[in-house]
């Protein structure tokens, strides 16, 4: 994490309830979990789960998604509906339909100047890096938590549960929609 997403994060623990970025916007990671914290193997979703997908559709549609560029060029194409931002660190990257920036803290800058007048989330769609890097600054969390255990080099960041409160949940066969948000910070003293 650099020096600047650091500072952020500092000042989510320190100043807010619930932060946002300057333009009153929220942090959203977007991820399906399995039981053991595995999102991938190979570059692949260790599962197929068609109702998901849809599901990701619809909480994402209309907002700007920042995802890393390996997640990117495994899907192949920008989201439609949605802004696109892809990190990367190299240089001259590029592709149609998308945003570029070279770090978390662009990605969310360039993010927040955009669909400034209809309140658009931006939403973490990944990969590892990114999901990492963006947890502390995350103010909420739509998790599907898939009830397996599969193989996978990839996972989810771990975040402590007391931090997040569950909103909504709806329990499907195999699998759960969970909504969490971040608890307001309790001042030291």
């Amino acid at each position: 994490m650099s020096d600047a997403e650091g500072s952020r994060a500092e000042r989510h623990a320190a100043e807010s309830d619930t932060w946002v970025t300057p333009r009153q916007k929220r942090v959203v990671m977007v991820a399906a979990v399995a039981d053991n914290g595995v999102i991938g193997l190979g570059g692949e979703i260790p599962w197929r789960i068609p109702e998901d997908l849809k599901h990701f559709r619809e909480v994402t549609r209309g907002h700007t998604v920042v995802m890393g560029r390996v997640t990117y060029e495994g899907i192949g194409h920008p989201l439609p509906f949605r802004t696109n931002v892809v990190i990367t660190r190299q240089p001259g990257w590029s592709a149609e339909g998308v945003l570029v920036a070279p770090s978390l803290e662009v990605a969310l800058d360039v993010a927040d100047g955009i669909h400034s007048e209809t309140g658009a989330d931006v939403v973490i769609g990944g990969g590892t890096q990114i999901y990492d890097a963006a947890m502390p600054l995350a103010t909420h969390q739509i998790l599907t938590e898939v009830h397996q255990s599969p193989d996978g080099d990839t996972h989810y960041p771990h975040f402590d549960p007391a931090d997040w409160e569950a909103t909504r949940r709806e329990d499907r066969d195999g699998f759960s929609w969970v909504w969490l948000q971040r608890r307001p910070a309790v001042a030291a003293g």
